[in-house]
């Protein structure tokens, strides 16, 4: 009979597990809250993102993040620094959206030297409050492209251009910058260096390096989504932003030469699979590797592959139960799983995101109830019965009066009515019981039966 104690036992760990991860995470969350408050009356602090490369969701998800920990931390600014060749129009808008309703002083400082602010970059330059440049950058060519069918001239391209346009002169007008130069980086593509953009009153200032930069603008009055703020930041201490697990695994999703060559592991994975059954381990990367594909090329939302990943983690959870998979599908079923619940976060709000040591302890402990608590139910329903009508047969008693073919047998501690199947049993002899009539036993020579399996 399946004993229920072992499982009970093992979810009571499981929750037990889950409880003290999160109350740790909700104690360091308060510890990390606090921090900054005391930081704060010694010296300001200016928090430091750096956005290098495409803008694009996982870029954007990151300015945000930075965005909402610099108010947190009651910072005197966020400093952007910047090196990119533009990006996603929706990616482009949800930064510059929350640098205009942010209280936090926004720096876009375009660096080191070489970088560019190019395209989408224009725009979240002149949102910001602060506008700078390192030596020997540039910034422009801010026309839309890749829209429609790409051709131009088209009554769709002229819409997005005319659009981005206004959109780009309202920056210009609430920063007061100049706002025809704006207008020409959108039309004509135009592009500048930095001692141009200076002259232009493109940007506000030239500065060689970031604590350089920190020294001249502080003292400047800016005007944030809650009013006006005068900087404090020559002697500020400077607090770098990194990227967080969830923005590294969506900014590597987000090439398309990483989704070409998860479309190809996926194709091969899933043929060799299918040509040689119970490989196991092809299928379940061809499997990863296609829900992430997938959400690569935008085929399916974010959130959509995180939810189907975790229900690939679940399928692989209980496939390992039946399948001898010598760990395979367990470990491919904890990968799905954390990927999963990393996508499934990407729209949430910064400082509500589940963490990801979280996450981890729960994919283990996860993993660890299906192979333990879970196997062993299937394994106990799996068992032959071993009590009531259905656990007596093929059991072995013995013949307490000759069966002719009627008689008496003992079995499992009872007496039983019994009938001979195959003629006269005596008394005293074995037998194997075959089946139950109502309160009789159909069995037949115990002797008989063992060397007819020998035979076969």
């Amino acid at each position: 009979m399946y004993n229920g104690a072992r499982p009970a036992r093992l979810l009571s760990l499981l929750v037990a597990g889950l409880a003290l991860v999160t109350c740790w995470n909700a104690v360091q969350g308060v510890a990390d809250a606090a921090v900054p408050v005391s930081r704060t009356a010694a010296a300001p602090v200016v928090d430091v993102a750096q956005l290098d490369g495409i803008i694009g969701p996982a870029t954007a998800r990151y300015v945000i993040r930075a965005l909402a920990q610099a108010e947190q931390q009651n910072a005197q600014a966020l400093v952007i620094e910047m090196d990119t060749p533009g990006g996603l129009l929706k990616s482009m808008q949800d930064i510059t959206k929350a640098i205009l309703n942010s209280p936090v002083p926004t720096v876009v400082y375009v660096y080191p030297s070489g970088a560019r602010a190019a395209s989408a970059g224009v725009f979240v330059t002149y949102a910001a409050n602060v506008a700078a440049m390192a030596p020997t950058t540039h910034l422009g060519a801010a026309h839309p492209v890749g829209m429609g069918t790409g051709s131009t001239g088209t009554t769709e391209m002229t819409k997005v251009t005319n659009d981005a346009v206004a959109e780009i002169r309202g920056f210009a007008a609430l920063r007061g910058r100049n706002a025809a130069w704006a207008e020409q980086a959108v039309r004509q593509s135009v592009s500048i260096t930095g001692e141009q953009a200076l002259r232009l009153h493109v940007v506000d200032l030239i500065a060689e390096s970031p604590r350089m930069l920190l020294a001249k603008i502080d003292g400047r009055s800016v005007r944030t989504a809650v009013g006006s703020r005068r900087l404090q930041t020559k002697n500020a201490r400077i607090i770098d932003v990194p990227m967080d697990a969830a923005e590294r695994l969506l900014l590597l999703l987000g090439d398309p030469n990483v989704g070409f060559i998860l479309m190809t592991i996926a194709m091969y994975g899933i043929i060799f699979e299918l040509s040689n059954p119970g490989s196991v381990f092809p299928g379940v990367i061809g499997g990863l590797a296609l829900i992430l594909a997938l959400a690569t090329f935008a085929v399916i939302e974010v959130n959509v592959a995180g939810l189907l990943l975790i229900a690939f983690a679940l399928i692989l959870f209980i496939a390992d139960i039946k399948v001898p998979s010598h760990g395979v599908l367990t470990a491919g079923g904890i990968a799905a799983f954390v990927f999963g619940s990393v996508l499934l976060t990407e729209h949430q709000a910064p400082f509500l995101r589940i963490s990801l040591v979280l996450i981890l302890v729960t994919a283990a402990l996860t993993a660890a109830f299906f192979a333990f608590a879970v196997g062993a139910g299937i394994r106990a329903q799996a068992r032959r019965v071993q009590t009531g009508r259905e656990g007596l047969r093929d059991a072995i008693g013995v013949a307490r009066s000759d069966l002719a073919p009627a008689g008496m047998v003992f079995v499992q501690g009872e007496l039983w009515s019994a009938e001979s199947a195959d003629g006269i049993i005596s008394k005293g002899a074995r037998v194997r019981v075959m089946g139950v009539v109502g309160l009789r036993l159909t069995v037949r020579r115990a002797e008989d039966i063992s060397k007819k399996e020998e035979t076969e």
